[in-house]
């Protein structure tokens, strides 16, 4: 497996995003844990999970709980960079909520530290800004928890070009990653990513094939991405990553998989190389 760099830490090109196993339309916790297994034994040494990834109010943490099980289960559990995030939440109705207040944010890593079984969080990032709480307060939590040895690293999610600068100003050029959507279908992101590759700021795409609906289109509406997987006998999901690892060296994509055989195609985009025509013709798809 290629590997990039998140801070200091060397990580598996292509991540995995663990949130479809805990959300609506989960599968059971042993299709779960084999999909977990299988990204392991592909290569895979990030994974990205968050408190809010559950379905009731009653499990709140699930997938938390279920990574740690898998990676404890596994031989190179300890060789995976678990990426956990707060400030979002799920009531349990099926709404999706904010709370970005610093007292919410340490009660949150704390609580995540628990589930995942380890003294400190090796990436700890705000999921989402809070439009009640002042972003730099929301920061500043985690430049606490940061100094002091709760987290190792800090990283925003959902954060446009001005809020990157000031979370690293406030982390003391510390950022070491920005978790936004972006997909063939949902390019808004680009400024981030062209910010976080001049800061060298890791850049971790969410939702790479764009939602469920986008995955399914992926080989109809975006046919350049269909053309080119075919001239390469791969799927267009593979091009997809392929695509966004060579946008720049601080990409890390983090495509979803809840199943053994999707994460399996997706690791193996870091070994696809796509020609400069082909670049071209899927940057303008």
């Amino acid at each position: 497996m290629k590997t990039r760099r998140i801070g200091n830490v060397d990580v598996s090109a292509i991540g995995l995003g663990a949130m479809p196993m805990s959300i609506e339309g989960r599968p059971d916790e042993a299709r779960s844990l084999a999909t977990l297994h299988a990204a392991l034994d592909a290569g895979v040494t990030l994974i990205d999970t968050a408190d809010a990834y559950h379905l009731l109010a009653t499990d709140v943490g699930h997938n938390e709980t279920l990574i740690a099980k898998a990676l404890a289960s596994h031989p190179r559990g300890s060789e995976v960079l678990v990426a956990t995030k707060g400030g979002h939440l799920r009531p349990g109705d099926g709404s999706w909520t904010v709370d970005g207040s610093p007292a919410h944010l340490r009660r949150a890593c704390e609580a995540s530290l628990g589930r995942l079984g380890v003294e400190a969080i090796g990436l700890y990032q705000f999921h989402r800004p809070d439009p009640e709480v002042p972003y730099e307060e929301s920061v500043g939590a985690l430049r606490d928890l940061l100094d002091e040895g709760k987290i190792l690293q800090a990283g925003i999610s959902n954060a446009n070009p001005e809020q990157i600068r000031t979370a690293n100003a406030i982390l003391g050029g510390r950022l070491v990653s920005v978790q936004n959507q972006f997909s063939p279908a949902f390019r808004s992101s680009e400024p981030e990513l062209e910010l976080c590759a001049e800061l060298g700021i890791a850049f971790l795409p969410w939702s790479p094939f764009g939602g469920i609906r986008g995955a399914g289109e992926l080989g109809s509406a975006h046919a350049p991405f269909a053309r080119v997987a075919a001239a390469h006998g791969v799927s267009p999901h593979r091009v997809c990553l392929a695509w966004m690892l060579a946008k720049s060296p601080t990409v890390v994509p983090i495509p979803g998989s809840s199943r053994p055989e999707t994460i399996t195609d997706s690791v193996a985009a870091a070994d696809l190389e796509l020609t400069p025509a082909e670049m071209a013709e899927l940057d303008a798809a």
